[in-house]
């Protein structure tokens, strides 16, 4: 049988290398799209592309012929204008590229941003109602980009939505880019302890990604059984429950710092994956291996 061809934007981000790691392991030919040369891990299967995703001729090259597109990007810390342009255009780009070439299969890594998490409104599955327009622009841009996804047809789509992703690397949001945040900023410190704090292992979102996009897990004429063939399939991509008292807690004791826990109002729901374990998914890694992992990279 003929490996899988599966192109991922953004193969050298955090979520983005762990994909294709994931896909090497599972004998794909992936084809590693980044911008600077260099910069795409070194694997058995994997090809370097180096390239604008956003730019049309690109796109169309780099998807001719594949069986599955995967995208990952997001500039999370630029000005809306920035993330509009480069998560939301550009992603639509490339994948309006691949139905173009007859791709089969889109997936693409959304958020459980997306849902309203406000306090008092509990557990959240693939139903859950969405942010409005007063949201961040993160949330409401990755809302935004889901809805386009879901107007595009000619293609399977998988919209993954994860919520915190946890794991060690530079641009890291929750092991390091946040912690820097507390570090440096005092207010940053204050949180009210039973706030729920929805996490997923990058690894594990990375395993159901590569499961996904090498047909692992079939399509099917349901959303509890599979993606739904030609359709949109949102898929809720989150590991056991825990709070701030969880990950800020172990981000200030690494850090020798102390937090401040307030009380009001706060969202104590959890988001629910019933799907995706309905689809065989189960996560690897637990609570306690997270969180040490992530106070063994904040100690000195």
């Amino acid at each position: 049988m003929t490996s899988r061809i599966v192109v991922v934007t953004g193969a050298n981000g955090l979520v983005g290398s762990h994909v294709v790691s994931a896909l090497s392991e599972r004998g794909a030919t992936v084809r590693a799209v980044v911008r600077r040369l260099g910069t795409a891990p070194v694997l058995p299967g994997v090809e370097e592309h180096v390239g604008d995703f956003a730019d049309p001729a690109f796109a169309a090259q780099v998807v001719a012929g594949a069986d599955t597109l995967v995208t990952t990007v997001h500039p999370l810390g630029s000005g809306r204008d920035d993330q509009r342009r480069v998560g939301l255009d550009g992603t639509l780009t490339i994948a309006e590229a691949a139905v173009d070439a007859g791709v089969p299969l889109l997936v693409h890594v959304s958020t459980a941003g997306v849902y309203d998490r406000s306090p008092g409104v509990g557990d959240v599955d693939e139903s859950g109602t969405l942010v409005g327009d007063d949201s961040s622009a993160y949330n409401v841009i990755k809302r935004d980009l889901d809805a386009a996804l879901e107007r595009l047809e000619g293609t399977t789509r998988v919209l993954l939505r994860p919520p915190a992703i946890l794991g060690a690397g530079e641009t890291s949001v929750w092991n390091t880019v946040r912690p820097a945040q507390v570090r440096d900023d005092t207010t940053q410190r204050h949180a009210n302890p039973d706030q729920s704090f929805a996490w997923v292992h990058v690894d594990d979102l990375a395993h159901l990604a590569a499961d996904v996009a090498t047909g692992a897990i079939a399509t099917a004429d349901d959303a509890g059984s599979g993606p739904v063939a030609a359709g949109c399939t949102a898929v809720n991509v989150a590991a056991g429950p825990a709070t701030q008292r969880d990950y800020l807690g172990s981000v200030t004791e690494a850090l020798g710092i102390e937090p401040v826990w307030e009380d009001g109002p706060a969202w104590t729901g959890r988001i629910v994956a019933d799907r995706a374990r309905a689809w065989g998914w189960t996560p690897q890694v637990d609570l306690p291996q997270a969180l040490e992992e992530l106070r063994a990279g904040l100690r000195p």
